[in-house]
């Protein structure tokens, strides 16, 4: 094979590959001891947002805010909460119509268990039930296998949208279950 060929081989290789990235995500095993539980001792803090919500969320997780969002982490452990204006409340079907469908579409191998109407105190919601991988780790590249919950509630023209992520497998009901009561209006 001369030079000319393996050149020619070579560039066609490297233009072939994008096309092998584009290829569907496949949902990745969950880990044996996921590195996400959050302890039964953790204790919980006020959190009052500028953008009209409040909700306990774990002391000591780093945050992030925006304009109309903010969200916790630690490790592959997050919460998320956004408000948005919003002109009709969310129901399970169009959660499913619309936003699952967007989840499904933007995220990594997402996988949707359940969405379904449920009452929060802040509210009548809709909680949609997911797995999806995880980014990968800034430092090591290591990706997992996530699970989430999402609950939209709307009140007066407005949309919470609270997400809560961590490792499959992890042990986070209770956790999760003490943040979404929490959640008020201001």
């Amino acid at each position: 094979m001369t030079r000319n060929a393996i050149a020619a081989a070579l560039a066609l290789t490297l233009v072939a590959t994008p096309a092998l990235a584009a290829q569907a995500e496949k949902p990745l095993a969950p880990e044996t001891h996921p590195p996400g539980d959050i302890p039964d001792s953790q204790v919980f803090v006020e959190f009052a947002a500028p953008f009209g919500v409040a909700m306990k969320v774990p002391e000591g997780w780093s945050r992030r805010e925006a304009k109309d969002s903010a969200t916790f982490a630690d490790k592959f452990g997050t919460v998320s909460i956004s408000v948005a204006p919003a002109s009709a409340a969310p129901t399970v079907a169009s959660v499913k119509a619309d936003e699952a469908k967007a989840l499904v579409a933007a995220g990594r191998a997402v996988t949707i268990s359940r969405v379904a109407a449920v009452a929060l105190p802040a509210g009548p919601a809709v909680e949609i039930v997911y797995g999806e991988n995880s980014a990968p780790d800034a430092v090591t590249g290591k990706r997992i296998r996530l699970e989430k919950e999402r609950f939209l509630v709307q009140r007066g023209g407005r949309r919470a949208t609270l997400t809560f992520a961590a490792p499959a497998g992890a042990d986070n009901v209770d956790q999760w279950k003490l943040m979404r009561e929490s959640l008020q209006w201001r």
